[in-house]
C-alpha cells in the first residue's frame, strides 16, 4: 500500500482517537454500561467508521477540500450546508475544549497536577503547532498514535493472557454505569456520529492534500478499520477490569497503572499527545473556515479560539462528556445521513474522476521524462480533463504535475510502478470521456518510460 495511504491513516486515527477513546471514558458510558451486549455495539462502531471513513477522504480529494465548506457546498442543499456548517464550527468549538478539558483530568489523575496546568500546556501546545505548514502538522498528527496502539496491546495482553473471568458478574457491574443514552443500538449512532463531527472536517481536508483519490480513499479505509480495531480491543480490556475503573475519569490510564508505574507514565504522555491532536485539528478546522486562505487569519483566528476553549474547559471532562456529547451525537446523525446520500448520488463521477486523475498523470509523466514526447492529441485531453474536475483546475494541473515529478524522482522502475498503483483501462477510460466531455475523442495508448 503506498506509504501516504499509511500517513494519511494515522493522521485520522490520531483526530478521531482524542481524549475519550484513548482514556476509556467514552467507552465506558456509550457501550460498556450496556455490559456485554456493548461490546456487539463496540464491533458496530468499527465497521462505521471504515465505511464512512473512506467517504470523507474520498469527498475531501474529490473536491481538492481546504475546509468542511467546500465539500458540503457542492454536496448538500444551501439551507442544509448552512445548517451543517454552524453545527460542524459550534461542534468542533465543543468539543475541541472537552479535549483540553481531557489533557486536564489525564495529567491530574497521573502526575497531580491542578486540571488548569494540564489545559493550559494542551493549549499552548496547539497555539505554537499553528504556526507550522501542512506538511508537518500532518505529521505531528499521526506521531503518536502507533505507540498508542502498541500500549492498547499490551493493557489486553495483560488483561486476558493467563487470566479467566465471570462475565455475568463483569456484566452486572458494568450495568451499574449511568449510560449517556439509554438504549445500546442508538448509543452506537449516536456516537459514531460524534466521531463523524469531530474528524469530518479534518478529514476533508487531509484527503484535499492528496490528489490521488485512491490514495485518499485507502486512508480512510485503513484508518477506520484501525480504529475499529483500537477500539474494540480497549473495550474488551476496559470491561474485564470494570470493578477497578468505572468511577476513575481516565480509566485505561487507571489499568495501566496496575502493570507498571513507569508504563503508565509513558501512556499519560502518549494520552495527552492524542488529546493535543483532536483538539488541535478540530481548532484548526475552525481556522481554516474563516481564514479565506490566509495563513496570517488563520493563525489569528487560531490564537483567539485556544484562548476561549481553554476558559470553557474548566467545566470538568467526565461531566463534559455526559452533557455535551449526545447533544452533539444527535446533531451528527444529519451530517451521517447528508454524507451517505452524497456518495450514492456522486460515487460513479469520483470513480471517473480517479481514472482522470490517473490519466493526467499518466500524460504529466510523459511531458517530464526526458526521452519521450506528449502529442497534441494528449495536452489537450490533459487540458480537458483539468477543466472537467471539479477541484481548482489550475491547482490541480499543478499537483499532477508534481505527483509525476515524485514518480519519477523516486521509482526505478517507472514503468512497473505504474501499472501496479495508476493504471488506466484506455478503453473504458474512452467510453466516460464521451459521456463527462460529450464529445469522441481517442485515448492514446502511452508508456511513461517507453518500451
Amino acid at each position: 500500500m503506498n506509504t501516504l495511504s499509511w500517513k494519511i491513516a494515522l493522521a485520522y486515527i490520531g483526530v478521531i482517537v482524542g481524549a475519550g477513546l484513548s482514556s476509556g471514558q467514552d467507552l465506558l458510558q456509550y457501550f460498556l454500561c450496556f455490559g456485554k451486549t456493548g461490546l456487539v455495539g463496540v464491533v458496530i462502531l468499527g465497521i462505521l467508521n471504515a465505511c464512512f471513513g473512506k467517504i470523507m477522504l474520498s469527498f475531501g480529494c474529490y473536491y481538492r477540500a481546504d475546509s468542511h465548506a467546500e465539500v458540503f457546498s457542492q454536496i448538500a442543499h444551501p439551507i442544509i450546508n448552512r445548517l451543517l456548517d454552524g453545527v460542524l464550527i459550534v461542534g468542533s468549538f465543543v468539543m475541541g475544549f472537552v479535549m483540553v478539558a481531557g489533557a486536564g483530568a489525564n495529567l491530574n489523575q497521573q502526575f497531580g497536577l491542578p486540571l488548569w496546568v494540564g489545559g493550559l500546556l494542551c493549549s499552548l501546545l496547539i497555539a505554537i503547532v499553528s504556526f507550522l505548514d501542512f506538511d508537518k502538522i500532518t505529521g505531528v498528527l499521526g506521531i503518536f498514535t502507533p505507540v498508542m496502539i502498541v500500549m492498547i496491546l499490551l493493557v489486553a495482553v495483560y488483561s486476558f493472557v493467563g487470566k479467566s473471568y465471570d462475565l455475568d458478574m463483569l456484566d452486572q457491574a458494568a450495568r451499574t454505569i449511568q449510560p449517556a443514552i439509554g438504549n445500546v443500538w442508538l448509543s452506537v449512532i449516536n456516537y459514531y456520529a460524534l466521531c463523524a463531527m469531530t474528524g469530518v472536517s479534518m478529514a476533508f481536508i487531509l484527503g484535499g492534500s492528496v490528489v490521488r483519490i485512491g490514495v485518499a480513499a485507502k486512508g480512510g479505509s485503513l484508518g477506520g478499520t484501525l480504529i475499529g480495531i483500537i477500539v474494540l480491543v480497549a473495550a474488551a480490556s476496559l470491561f474485564v477490569n470494570i470493578d477497578q475503573i468505572k468511577e476513575a475519569d481516565m480509566p485505561m490510564l487507571s489499568i495501566v497503572n496496575h502493570i507498571h508505574p513507569w508504563l503508565a507514565t509513558l501512556y499519560a504522555v502518549t494520552v495527552f499527545a492524542l488529546i493535543f491532536n483532536t483538539a488541535f485539528s478540530l481548532y484548526y478546522s475552525i481556522a481554516r473556515r474563516f481564514s479565506s486562505g490566509s495563513t496570517r487569519k488563520m493563525r489569528i483566528i487560531m490564537l483567539a479560539i485556544v484562548g476561549a476553549g481553554y476558559v470553557c474547559s474548566f467545566f470538568g471532562f467526565k461531566k463534559l462528556i455526559g452533557i455535551m456529547y449526545p447533544i452533539l451525537g444527535y446533531m451528527g446523525i444529519v451530517l451521517l445521513a447528508v454524507l451517505l446520500l452524497a456518495w450514492v448520488r456522486e460515487h460513479s463521477n469520483i470513480i471517473a474522476e480517479k481514472f482522470f486523475r490517473r490519466k493526467m498523470i499518466h500524460i504529466s509523466l510523459k511531458k517530464q521524462a526526458p526521452d519521450l514526447d506528449v502529442s497534441r492529441k494528449e495536452t489537450e485531453l490533459f487540458r480537458k480533463l483539468g477543466e472537467a474536475s471539479p477541484a481548482d483546475t489550475d491547482e490541480l494541473k499543478k499537483d499532477i504535475h508534481e505527483a509525476a515529478a515524485k514518480i519519477l524522482e523516486n521509482q526505478d522502475d517507472v514503468r512497473k510502478y505504474v501499472k501496479e498503483n495508476i493504471s488506466v483501462n484506455d478503453e473504458m477510460l474512452k467510453e466516460t470521456i464521451r459521456e463527462k466531455l460529450s464529445e469522441k475523442q481517442e485515448v492514446p495508448e502511452e508508456n511513461p518510460r517507453g518500451k
